[in-house]
């Protein structure tokens, strides 16, 4: 099989899946919208968080041109992303319990904000007591999962339930337990991950359907403009000084 087809053969796949989750999905990315707008509305601020590559996600939505400026990434040292030495330390750190409760009492997250987190699987401890100790305090959760892991895999968290258990609005990523879309004789193990398109895209659908449901309210939706469009930088400022009070990522 050439180059090329495998090329094509992972196109088509994540084709798939963005039709599939705009499909099945479309009620859930409307509510999470929503949650989204009542959360601007009402004066909360807005977080995400991602371990690992399920970090990507939730980087793609802060601090992002076309993005809502309130959008805050919350940050676990030596998780998000795989800067660390080794990369094998996030994975590590994902399943030590305890470590969202000492990382949501210190954070700045109280009650009337929202908190979208991504994990692929959902079955770890940070990702799972994360929500469920946001909830406590009173933050609505967004969950982006594959909710097919709950049912092929076991949680690693002492409850035995995962991310989509402890959730006021879950989006399905669709994506098969393993994250790969291809196979080859020739090759033993599957390849080509889609997860990070589907739930950039997952995300993305919602922050456009929060900016249409603020706009239908009556209520600009805090946006910013690329720094790189001549005028900018000056409506990112006036947004910014705007919202000052629910941004963080310039402090």
């Amino acid at each position: 099989m050439s180059d090329s087809k495998l090329a094509g053969q992972f196109f088509d796949a994540a084709i798939g899946l963005l039709q599939r989750v705009r499909d099945e999905c479309a009620e859930d990315v409307e509510a999470a919208g929503a949650l989204i707008a009542d959360t601007v509305t009402e004066g909360g601020r807005l977080f995400a968080f991602g371990a690992g590559h399920s970090s990507l996600g939730a980087q793609d939505v802060v601090y992002r041109a076309g993005g809502l400026a309130l959008m805050n990434l919350l940050t676990v040292p030596g998780v998000v992303g795989v800067d660390v030495m080794p990369a094998t330390l996030g994975s590590a750190l994902e399943r030590v319990d305890g470590l969202a409760s000492a990382v949501l009492d210190c954070s700045p997250l109280r009650a009337g904000d929202l908190l979208v987190i991504i994990s692929l699987s959902g079955r770890n401890a940070l990702p799972v007591e994360m929500a469920m100790n946001a909830r406590a305090l009173g933050v609505k959760v967004i969950g982006v999962t594959s909710v097919a892991y709950a049912s092929e895999t076991t949680s690693r968290h002492v409850s035995g339930t995962y991310l989509k258990d402890h959730c006021d609005v879950v989006l399905d990523s669709k994506i098969a337990v393993g994250d790969a879309e291809l196979t080859l004789d020739a090759i033993e193990a599957p390849f080509a991950p889609a997860s990070t398109v589907v739930t950039s895209a997952l995300l993305q659908a919602v922050m456009a359907t929060a900016a249409g449901a603020l706009a239908g309210r009556g209520v600009e939706p805090p946006l910013l403009r690329s720094g790189n469009v001549d005028g900018g930088h000056e409506w990112n400022r006036r947004v910014m000084t705007e919202y000052g009070d629910r941004i963080f990522y310039r402090r």
